[in-house]
């Protein structure tokens, strides 16, 4: 489904092309009709300040949050694996999984980043799809909360998200997460001790700024704008 790329595109590194695509973005969530119009309506101060606002602005925004904050990764095994061995081992299950659906990466997004996530969603059935997405459901629950406490717009994503995965923050494990502290992303000298650990050498870094929302919106097969239809086909 569509909407399960749009919502990845929104989760993506703001770039001119998403940007571009907003309007494409906002006729497809309307279209298919998996968001109620509450949410839609909750997602319309992330689509209007993407589509308006300074790009390098809206890219510092998106660092800030997800890039320079350990417990707002986007990358969803590190917050029940850390950067153990045994992320890695999820990793490859995950891909396996990817590739039984013919689903293979072509940037260098790790497996688990959940705009990744969101895009092989979008190649299953829904009943399937929202399987998928409910296992990581507590993980999803608890970054709404979290960017909800931010007073940040991209609450608006995951809370929808929450809401097809029928997600919570009252189970144990959502509990046992929301129990961490939150990061400071302006407290560096704090986030240089926590990625001082020993990472799992997987696959490129996606984050420190890498623009993937083009690759996805490239693979959206929905109308840009005039402007940028030539430039993602």
């Amino acid at each position: 489904m569509k909407t399960f790329k749009a919502l990845s595109a929104l989760l993506s590194y703001p770039s001119e092309d998403l940007q571009a695509a907003i309007p494409a973005i906002r006729i497809a969530l309307k279209a298919e009709g998996l968001l109620p119009l509450g949410q839609r309506r909750a997602l319309e101060p992330l689509l209007v300040g993407m589509e308006t606002g300074d790009i390098y602005d809206l890219q510092e925004r998106y660092v800030l949050l997800f890039d320079r904050s350990r417990t707002l990764s986007l990358n969803l095994f590190e917050h029940i694996h850390g950067e153990s061995r045994d992320r890695g081992g999820a990793m490859v299950d995950l891909l396996e999984t990817y590739r039984a659906g013919g689903f293979d990466l072509t940037g260098p997004e790790l497996p688990d980043h959940l705009p990744v996530l969101l895009e092989f969603l979008s190649t299953r059935p829904l009943a399937e799809a929202t399987a998928l997405l409910a296992d990581a459901g507590h993980i999803i629950a608890v970054l709404a909360e979290r960017l909800t406490r931010r007073d940040t717009p991209y609450a608006a994503v995951l809370t929808a998200l929450a809401a097809i995965a029928q997600a919570s923050t009252d189970s144990p494990e959502a509990t046992a997460l929301l129990s961490e502290r939150d990061d400071d992303p302006e407290d560096l000298e704090a986030l240089d001790a926590v990625y001082e650990e020993a990472q799992v050498t997987f696959a490129p870094d996606p984050n420190a700024g890498c623009p993937v929302s083009r690759d996805i919106l490239a693979r959206m097969d929905m109308p840009l704008s005039p402007a940028r239809a030539g430039t993602a086909q």
